[in-house]
């Protein structure tokens, strides 16, 4: 180890205040791209004077399955308000924060390079975890606070632009949402449906890709499985790992992927590229004169993915039921309505495909200041 790293426990301390009055009921999770998430676990009996308190500027970890999959699920809590993360995760802070910055740390355990570390050193456990002493043992280098504070205003610009596209890109959705709404659901008689429409099964919108490509054929930018499909309808990342054999379900252009493992996390994409996903994502491939965008925003409704879920397979880690699925009910308008809806929304989804490409390019240049920590002196 070089002599300007130092072990990451000499800055660090772990927390384990606990629930124990019960005032606390916000329950978190940290997703493997490092951000905090609502739980989905059943509460019912639980005990939650044993979860574990986090508060304003504190971070979570969980050190289990870190070498499997080569991430370190980890965020910085940023509310007033506190929260609870179950007992399995490990909540720490700065000892001392006019020596090591909370936003400085958090951005440290970000490095991809971080990540890779974690993994090898995890190698010898069987679950591919580590201890808490492990994580501590983590070199980290801690410049002057007066260049740490430079370095976290530089990420929070880029931070910040990010943010600011994504609740473009959620304002722009939901206006093509509305106008879904408008014209195919609100005010809609089923008895007496406008001439021309009528009532089907999703089955007669699409059907499931039965093409197949080679694993040589998929790298890490075009390979989706469940494990790099976001929740809630926030699209994709770059997979972390493909294949080493076979051939998977090939998608194209305008296809529709849902993640059919645990569908209340509402993992769906519309695809913007060709490649391949796994056997636990199902590929929507829309019929002749069916608009993608239409399609997408059928598939996309909670009241779909509460249906999956009602005829899903399973307990603990529940799937959808393909042929269930296709009897998911719709109303299917005449084909000019349909082409004069793909026409407005397109136009919509062309601006979120720009901004989706700018936040891309962002966190390019997050990743490079990332990595560059190493780097920075003094």
């Amino acid at each position: 180890m070089k002599s300007n790293y130092r072990p990451l426990g000499k800055y660090i301390r772990e927390l384990n205040e606990r629930n124990s009055d019960l005032s606390i009921k916000k329950l978190l999770g940290v997703s493997m791209e490092k951000t905090f998430i609502p739980s989905v676990a059943n509460l019912n009996g639980v005990d939650m004077s044993v979860y574990k308190v986090l508060r304003n500027e504190q971070l979570a970890c969980k050190l289990m399955s870190v070498g499997r999959d080569e991430k370190l699920p980890v965020d910085l809590y940023n509310d007033d308000q506190p929260a609870l993360v179950s007992s399995a995760y490990y909540v720490f802070e700065p000892k001392n924060k006019e020596e090591l910055l909370p936003e400085y740390l958090m951005m440290w355990l970000c490095r991809p390079e971080n990540d890779r570390f974690i993994g090898f050193i995890s190698g010898g456990d069987v679950r591919g975890g580590i201890s808490w002493e492990t994580f501590c043992s983590l070199p980290i280098k801690v410049p002057s606070i007066s260049k740490q504070r430079e370095i976290v205003k530089e990420y929070n610009v880029i931070q910040n632009r990010i943010a600011l596209n994504q609740k473009l890109i959620q304002k722009l959705e939901e206006t093509a949402q509305a106008i879904y709404n408008e014209w195919f659901v609100d005010g809609i008689d089923l008895e007496n449906l406008p001439l021309g429409w009528h009532v089907g099964e999703i089955n007669d919108l699409c059907e499931y890709s039965n093409q197949k490509v080679s694993i040589n054929e998929v790298n890490l930018d075009n390979y989706i499985s469940t494990e790099n499909m976001l929740q809630n309808r926030a699209g994709v990342v770059q997979a972390n790992s493909t294949p080493t054999k076979g051939s998977v379900t090939k998608f194209e252009i305008g296809n529709i992927l849902i993640s059919n493992i645990r569908p209340y996390f509402k993992k769906i994409w519309l695809s913007n590229f060709t490649g391949g996903c796994s056997n636990d994502v199902l590929c929507f491939v829309p019929k002749k004169n069916i608009p993608s965008l239409y399609l997408y925003q059928i598939l996309g409704k909670d009241n779909f993915f509460e249906y999956v879920m009602a005829g899903s397979k399973g307990t603990k880690m529940p799937r959808g039921d393909k042929k269930w699925i296709m009897n998911y009910p719709v109303i299917i308008p005449d084909n000019a309505l349909l082409e004069k809806f793909n026409n407005l929304v397109t136009t919509t989804k062309n601006y979120v495909s720009i901004k989706i490409l700018e936040n891309e390019k962002l966190a390019e240049i997050k990743n490079l200041l990332l990595s560059k920590l190493a780097t920075i002196e003094n």
